[in-house]
């Protein structure tokens, strides 16, 4: 498609992150030089570095954005990058939708990781993958953030609500104990650090129960090792930039 058709105006803001190209011919071999920055794990991806890289770039400059916008499949997720966007969000939410499913729960493992294959063999920038709860236990945490590495994703999502999960803006929904959480995140850190490199976004859906909740919830994700948190449904802007400034690291907002 042309980008012409989908790029009536660009992305405003620009960021250079950490990227290896090959020049030479097809078929042709030659040796390749690069410093990645940003990275974690026994295993470094040139992915994971450049939305790592990325996001510390937004949260150190108040006047840029890093934009999350949401996709579902490859196509979708082509069509984000043709636009300009310099990263696309495979969300649980869009995702259970192309299946014709509500966001409650219905999605597996399998299914993300079959989803974030045929997203990356479509695009060139990093993909962050929505993980849920994780799918079960603190292992099952680890197994789900493993598995997404492996297939190709630059970041996962990592949140705290009971199983099953239901979309962050919809009633009713509950989030486990604090010791819960922080194991998943806990397990979530453990699996970057020790295996193949990826961005770990922590989610909190805590405000249901209170602004302090959130915030000792996220305070406590930071100690642990993640790269960004996200505190879901902010309700404005002065709820975001306080949310900022207390915990000093790059941070994840959306709005209702």
């Amino acid at each position: 498609m042309s980008k012409s058709i989908v790029n009536s105006i660009p992305y405003p803001f620009k960021f250079n992150p950490p990227v290896v190209e090959k020049k030479g011919k097809p078929g042709q071999t030659e040796n390749l030089t690069t410093t990645l920055v940003n990275v974690r794990g026994k295993i470094p991806t040139i992915q994971a570095s450049r939305l790592r890289t990325m996001m510390l770039e937004a949260h150190n400059n108040s006047d840029k954005i890093l934009a999350h916008a949401c996709t579902y499949d490859g196509l979708s997720s082509r069509l984000v990058e043709e636009a300009g966007f310099p990263m696309v969000f495979l969300a649980g939410y869009a995702v259970a939708s192309a299946y014709g499913l509500p966001d409650t729960g219905y999605i597996a493992m399998s299914e993300m990781c079959d989803k974030i294959g045929e997203t990356v063999r479509q695009v060139s920038v990093p993909v962050m993958a929505d993980g849920d709860t994780g799918y079960g236990s603190p292992l099952n945490v680890r197994r789900t953030v493993e598995s997404f590495a492996e297939a190709g994703a630059a970041g996962v999502m990592i949140e705290d609500q009971t199983w099953p999960k239901r979309c962050g803006h919809t009633k009713g929904k509950s989030v486990v104990s604090r010791g819960e959480a922080y194991a998943r995140i806990q397990a979530a850190c453990d699996a970057c650090d020790q295996g193949k490199d990826i961005f770990v976004l922590a989610r909190t859906d805590a405000l249901v129960v209170g602004w302090d909740e959130a915030l000792t919830r996220a305070k406590e994700f930071k100690r642990i090792g993640v790269d960004a948190v996200f505190v879901e449904a902010l309700p404005d802007r002065d709820a975001m930039r306080k949310c900022v400034e207390t915990l000093q690291l790059p941070t994840f907002a959306n709005s209702k």
